[in-house]
């Protein structure tokens, strides 16, 4: 059939990273600036995607297809890199959702929602992509109290 009569799908706002074809989580200026190196800073303008997928190399992918890899933030970045905090505002880790799940009590993730609200959460200007970590820290805790 000739491309000419295909319709082309709509654009709806979302983004496939070129490298993994993980769906991206839309990204403004605040997380670029913050976490990509100066010297790789203008490939992204002033929007692009996060590549949420853990072992996917690039981070940040804008709708020109262009990259920037994991070895172009300022630091390690949740899920990229498991050590680094999965709550930019307040410190929260991997661990310390391990330690809820092994101890049966999410105090700490309980901690972490009170600080949430208050006005010392930064989300916009903190995290990686944006917003709060909230939904992905509890999506975690469930995943890891998970059996098997």
């Amino acid at each position: 059939m000739n491309k000419a009569f295909i319709r082309e799908p709509e654009a709806d706002g979302r983004a496939y990273c070129p490298r993994c074809s993980d769906l991206g989580l839309p990204v403004g200026v605040n997380p670029l600036d913050k976490y990509i190196q100066p010297a790789s800073r203008a490939k992204m303008h002033d929007a692009a995607w996060f590549c949420n997928f853990p072992r996917c190399e690039v981070a940040y992918f804008n709708e020109f297809e262009a990259i920037v890899t994991v070895d172009e933030l300022t630091q390690p970045v949740y899920p990229k890199n498991f050590d680094a905090p999965l709550c930019a505002c307040f410190g929260l880790t991997y661990a310390d959702v391990e330690a809820d799940v092994s101890e049966g009590i999410p105090k700490r993730i309980r901690e972490l929602l009170a600080k949430s609200k208050s006005p010392a959460a930064n989300c916009g200007n903190l995290a990686v992509v944006g917003r709060c970590c909230m939904a992905t820290v509890q999506e975690l805790y469930m995943k890891l109290r998970s059996p098997g």
